[in-house]
């Protein structure tokens, strides 16, 4: 099993990423984070995201699919990538990863690849 501060750490060694946070989305609290000062205000992205993640998962409930079917959401700005992953599995349920990556830098399947694996082992 791995916990926040292991996952986290594993997450700032990908190539491109500037900063990643672990989030309950019930309470909006930022559960841990970690990052480059180049990157954006972490504690705010928690909160902010938090809105992202509750419209998402009631679009899917209108159109009528499962929550579970939602693997991760990608924000593409011009010179970053905003990655989120709620993690539904092994009873992290309102809990989601947030990845922030250089564009230039980045790779964003290596980075879902991890994230993907990494929430087989994590563990709040």
């Amino acid at each position: 099993m791995a916990g926040i501060n292991e996952t986290l750490r594993g997450l700032l060694k990908i190539d491109g990423v500037l900063g990643a946070s672990v989030v309950d989305y019930y309470s909006r609290l930022l559960l841990g984070a970690v990052g480059h000062p180049a990157g954006p205000d972490l504690e705010k992205a928690a909160l902010v995201d938090t809105d992202v993640v509750r419209a998402k998962l009631a679009a899917l409930e209108t159109l009528g699919y499962s929550p579970d079917r939602m693997e991760d959401i990608l924000i593409t700005l011009d010179d970053e990538y905003h990655l989120i992953r709620p993690l539904s599995r092994r009873g992290n349920d309102g809990i989601f990863l947030y990845v922030v990556m250089n564009r230039a830098h980045a790779d964003l399947t290596a980075t879902r690849n991890w994230l993907r694996a990494a929430e087989e082992e994590f563990d709040v």
